[in-house]
């Protein structure tokens, strides 16, 4: 399974809008079967580009991302080596007003750019996080040519020092 846009039901009246932003019975009919053991919030200025992160087995992570404020071009890059779209990746637009989600299977590298002055995204991890396990590859990496849509983002000292992407880590691993 690869990652899967998410559109929740909403009931809107002129009272505002109601919103089912996790159920555990629709997930799972449509295959996302790992259970959410951990939730993240994070709040990004303008032009930042986070990632592009993953976590190694055994604490593969799988993500449903939400943005609560504010826009985001989030990006994802196959990581299993025996998948057709290995090395692939692929981006969506996700903002708070139409509140689509964006699920992320482990294996999948992870990254965004804030494309508002603002940004909240809140995650749903199906694992802990583990700084043992915790690692990414260099955002700007050329073999993977991404044109991020920001101009001079803003980038932690963390994300610009991870490896460049090298394919032969991948082969073997179980996700």
């Amino acid at each position: 399974m690869g990652p899967v846009v998410v559109e929740p039901r909403s009931f809107d009246d002129n009272r505002g809008v109601f919103m089912e932003t996790f159920k555990a019975s629709d997930f799972t009919s449509h295959g996302m079967t790992r259970p959410f053991v951990q939730d993240n919030q994070s709040l990004s200025l303008g032009s930042v580009v986070r990632g592009l992160h993953f976590q190694l087995p055994p604490k593969a992570q799988g993500k449903l991302l939400r943005v609560l404020e504010g826009k985001v071009w989030d990006l994802v890059i196959d990581l299993r080596a025996d998948s057709p779209t290995f090395l692939r990746w692929m981006a969506v637009e996700l903002d708070d007003r139409d509140n689509r989600m964006f699920y992320i299977p482990p294996g999948f590298a992870h990254g965004f750019a804030t494309l508002s002055e603002r940004t909240t995204i809140l995650y749903k991890c199906t694992a802990e996080y583990d700084s043992t396990c915790d690692t990414g590859i260099r955002w700007n990496d050329p073999a993977l040519n991404i044109p991020w849509p920001v101009n001079n983002p803003q980038v932690s000292k963390k994300d610009s020092q991870l490896p460049l992407l090298d394919p032969t880590f991948f082969r073997g691993l179980t996700w």
